[in-house]
């Protein structure tokens, strides 16, 4: 057996084994730029879409996508305005939607409610500390648009403090900075659940956002 299918199935072991990894994100001194950028995406106007460009690109990644879902999210109404709220906010703070579904199913286990040991809430896990730092004391950590936005700009934000190294940007997300069990957990639930080649793409190709 090929050394990437022992990989693939410690990954899924792991996965199974713990339905919810989450940790904390740490609070981090950051620059006034940083921070009013941050705000300022906390800040734009919701939409009710996804970010595709073409109506049937949309219709296609919602269908595959709900279908993967469904089994952790039972209802089909929630499960859709979950994925296209998810993808909307994914695509604007530029990270992979596919990728923010593998980091949901390891840090939350699509649990709207979910709250860990160290206080981090919602589907993302966000730490509230985030919230007196870049948002406003009305914001709902569990509300899905918020936690969504929330989770994906901190992300964005780590990885463009880590200067593009996915590894270390999901280090630092969940609190565990230098050791490479979460990072591995999430880019396997990407990989191996959620990973989408759209109809008009060639095999092979993968899609980091929208078109």
């Amino acid at each position: 057996m090929k050394k990437t299918t022992h990989i693939g199935l410690l990954v899924a072991a792991l996965l199974l084994a713990l339905p919810a990894h989450a940790g904390g994100q740490r609070e981090e001194a950051m620059s006034a730029n940083v921070r009013s950028s941050l705000q300022r995406g906390l800040a734009d106007t919701a939409v009710t879409r996804t970010a595709f460009r073409q109506i049937a690109d949309e219709e296609a990644w919602l269908k595959e996508m709900s279908r993967r879902l469904a089994k952790r999210m039972p209802d089909e109404a929630e499960r859709l305005e979950f994925l296209t709220t998810l993808h909307w906010e994914a695509s604007r703070a530029g990270v992979d939607p596919q990728l923010m579904l593998g980091l949901i199913q390891v840090e939350s286990g699509f649990r709207k409610y979910a709250v860990s040991p160290v206080g981090a809430r919602g589907y993302t896990q966000v730490m509230p500390f985030w919230v007196k730092a870049i948002g406003n004391p009305d914001h709902n950590l569990f509300q899905l648009r918020t936690n969504l936005r929330y989770g994906a700009l901190i992300l964005r934000h780590y990885i463009d403090i880590e200067h593009g190294d996915l590894f270390r940007a999901l280090g630092r997300f969940n609190g565990s900075l230098g050791r490479a069990e979460y990072p591995t957990l999430v880019v396997g639930a990407w990989k191996r659940y959620w990973d989408y080649v759209p109809p008009s793409k060639p095999a092979g190709t993968s899609v980091a956002s929208s078109d």
